[in-house]
Parts: structure tokens; C-alpha cells; sequence
């Protein structure tokens, strides 16, 4: 059933899919609130410096543009084919856009979002019958004063993303022994250990946890960094035995060459002097020295010892977090704590190279909950190869289901591109 304008939807989150998403319903002439905890993406501002494997032509709507150019002739538009720092993908587009007439207005900056429910409906009511979905939603919103309030919606978008929610360091997927007493003091992230973080990694021995693309990162720049400072050590601990050529899997005719090259300047690092790779091996334990700062980390596997270092970037992924919208009937992968139906999806495509995943079917983006729907990250759950491009074709997707027009694309409409 379609929810016609001017429906109110609330979009929870104002990263880039928050944003694209908003920009999208007011171009359709929906009513929208943007909910976000911190500021306009605040978690790209985080790893700010780190330069993106994926061009701005893949990370950009062409109705993102076409609004920033209506609205402001002289913006200049990034090339398509530019690798932009995280920096320049703010100030040249997104900022820009959280800026922008249609969505500034409708922003409510560290605001936060408790839970979700219907208005009247408890979670075990109405389960899949048609009325559950002829009503609206209401929201718990609390904002930076402390005050709590109630919102509705017809529709609710969770954009949130799962960068607030790391996984565990330990076997299994269970936290390490000592691992929750001193979650906090982790790095999980992408410090900028050649520039504002190097006080704290230069001079150091620094283990580097996980095999994904965050942690080849980090590799790379710490061991850059040992070029100066000569008595920087990296050791990377990796779960795996590795894939052939060292810890990082490349994909066969990468469609993006920056990606490909971060995976094979971490493989040959992984093979050389300068990095000790440890593979096959996890963290049974962890503690941290009150007395010099050092971690100590209890490792089994292969690698089975006691390895103390100075710091710890531990990039283990991330997971969704479903509390808020623990109320609604929502239906979660098993595997992956993602929307079951668009895991089920990625699973039957296979998920190598997230260029040739599509939201093309529509049934994906439906949750079990009607008029509730989980995009961006947090939409594949625990897996780590979501990239923009395949959240900007879920919005177009979404509206036209939200619309019941399958012939809707603004993309192609306004945007004249065809994703």
C-alpha cells in the first residue's frame, strides 16, 4: 500500500545514507526529521584523514549533485573518478548538503532516538495483519538537554549505521577475558597515526587485530610512520591463516584499483621485516599496566604466548544494534543480525565485491515490521563490504515501494543517471 505525501518519515541518522535518504522523500515532497545523536556524520569525521579506496562518483547521488548545483551555481563538483580524504568528502559534498534548503531545516543535531514502537500496538499484536501497518510509529527522542519527548511518524528509516557497536575481541566472538572491565581505553577505529595521533604510536610497539580493510589500513600508515620513527613496531594478529598471498583476500579484476592496492601493499608488509604477522591466532585475555600503560595480551592458536605491546588498534568489525526498535516485529538474520530478508539476499549473491550488489529487488528492503526499514550499513548486519553506492540504490528502491511506483527514479529523472 503506498503512503502517499505529505506523510511524515522520520530518518534516523544524518550520515551519508541518512542524508541522501532525506534529500530523496523531499524532492518527493514527504515531511521528513532527521535524528542524529552527535553531528552531520559524525563518524566520518572520526577518520577524517584517511583517504577513501571507493571515487566520489561512487559515493555521491546524481540527485545530491543536481540540488547542490540548483542551489549554488558556482558549487564546483568533485571528479568522478577522485579519491577524497574523508575531510574533503564532508566539506566538498556532504556538509554542503546538510547545508542545503531541503534538509538543514529538518535536522535535529544531538538528538537521540531511544526506541520505537507503534502507538497503540504492543510487539505481540496484530502480528502480521494488515492493520499493524495502518498505524503510525512513535518514537522516545531525547534531546542534548536531557529532556525526553514523544515523536510520530508514518515511516521510520533507521540510517544509523553499526560503527558504535564493535564486536568482541575474543574466541568465538566473545569478549576477551578483562576485555569489557577495559572496552574503552581500545582504539577500534582509524587513528590518524601519522598526523594528530602520532604522539601516541610513534616510538611504539602497536598490535593490530582483525583482517579487514580498516586494519590493513592502520598496517600501512603505522608501518609508514616506522620510516621516521625508527623504533615503531607493528605486530598483526589475524584469525585466519590468510588467503594465499597474506591476510587480506583481493578480489579477482577489482573494480576499484585503491582497494586492490591496499590489500596487496598489506599482504607483501604482512610478508616482510617490517610487520610481524601472527596468524591463525586470538586473544584469550587482555590487561593493561596501571603502572606504564603497556597492554599485555594472552593470544591462542598458533601463536600461542603472552604478547605485550604499547597500544592496540583492535579492528574486529562491527554489528547492528536492534534496541531500538526492539518493540516492532522485526525479523533478524541469524547469521548476521541484519534485516533477514536483505541478508537472505546478499547470501544468495554472494558477497565478494559489494559493486555487483544491488537492492534490486524490492522484497529485500521489507522488514517483517510494515513501514519500517533498515538501510546503509546497518543493513548488512556484521558484514563489512557495504559500500555507498549500494545504500544510494537503496533508496531508490525504497521509494518506490514507499510510492508503490515501480517506475520511480529520481536518479534518472532529475539526476539523468542511471545507477
Amino acid at each position: 500500500m503506498a503512503v502517499d505525501t505529505p506523510a511524515r518519515i522520520a530518518i534516523l541518522g544524518a550520515g551519508p545514507i541518512g542524508l541522501e535518504t532525506a534529500l530523496y522523500a523531499r524532492f518527493l515532497g514527504y515531511d521528513v526529521d532527521i535524528y542524529e545523536r552527535g553531528r552531520v556524520c559524525e563518524h566520518i569525521r572520526r577518520w577524517s584523514h584517511v583517504r577513501m579506496f571507493s571515487p566520489f562518483g561512487l559515493n555521491a547521488s546524481p540527485l545530491g549533485i543536481a540540488a547542490l548545483v540548483a542551489q549554488e551555481p558556482t558549487w564546483r563538483v568533485p571528479a568522478a573518478d577522485a579519491l577524497l580524504t574523508g575531510a574533503e568528502f564532508l566539506e566538498q559534498y556532504l556538509l554542503p548538503l546538510a547545508s542545503s534548503d531541503l534538509i538543514e531545516d529538518y535536522l535535529h543535531l544531538e538528538t537521540e532516538v531511544l526506541a520505537i514502537a507503534k502507538t497503540e500496538a504492543l510487539k505481540g499484536e496484530l502480528f502480521q495483519q494488515e492493520e499493524r501497518g495502518d498505524e503510525d510509529f512513535r518514537l522516545l527522542v531525547r534531546d542534548k538537554s536531557g529532556a525526553e519527548r514523544y515523536a510520530e511518524a508514518d515511516v521510520v528509516i533507521d540510517a544509523t549505521g553499526v560503527f558504535g557497536q564493535p564486536n568482541s575481541l575474543g574466541p568465538g566472538g566473545l569478549p576477551a577475558l578483562g576485555e569489557r572491565d577495559g572496552a574503552d581505553q581500545l582504539e577500534r577505529g582509524l587513528p590518524d597515526v601519522q598526523g594528530a595521533d602520532r604522539v601516541h604510536f610513534a616510538e611504539k610497539h602497536v598490535a593490530v587485530i582483525g583482517e579487514g580493510f580498516s586494519a590493513a589500513t592502520n598496517v600501512i600508515a603505522l608501518t609508514e610512520l616506522a620510516k621516521r620513527y625508527r623504533q615503531t613496531r607493528v605486530t598483526w594478529i589475524t584469525r585466519s591463516s590468510g588467503h594465499g598471498e597474506g591476510p587480506m583476500r583481493r578480489i579477482a579484476n577489482d573494480q576499484l584499483p585503491e582497494r586492490d592496492r591496499i590489500a596487496a601493499t598489506a599482504n607483501a608488509l604482512a610478508n616482510s621485516d617490517q610487520v610481524a604477522w601472527l596468524p591463525e591466532s586470538v586473544v584469550r585475555a587482555v590487561s593493561r599496566s596501571n603502572e606504564n600503560g603497556t597492554w599485555a595480551l594472552q593470544l591462542a592458536g598458533s601463536a600461542t604466548q603472552e604478547l605485550v605491546v604499547d597500544q592496540v588498534i583492535a579492528n574486529v568489525g562491527y554489528r547492528p544494534d536492534s534496541a531500538i526498535y526492539r518493540e516492532l516485529q522485526v525479523d533478524e538474520c541469524p547469521a548476521t543480525d541484519g534485516p533477514a530478508r536483505l541478508s537472505s539476499m546478499l547470501t544468495a549473491q554472494g558477497a565478494t565485491d559489494c559493486l555487483s550488489v544491488t537492492a534490486g529487488v524490492p522484497d529485500s528492503l521489507l522488514t517483517s515490521e510494515p513501514n519500517f526499514y533498515v538501510l546503509g550499513a546497518k543493513s548488512y548486519g556484521r558484514r563489512s563490504n557495504f559500500l555507498l553506492l549500494n545504500g544510494i540504490r537503496q533508496i531508490r528502491e525504497l521509494f518506490k515501494i514507499i510510492g508503490d511506483r515501480d517506475s520511480l527514479d529520481l536518479y534518472k529523472t532529475i539526476g539523468g543517471v542511471q545507477l
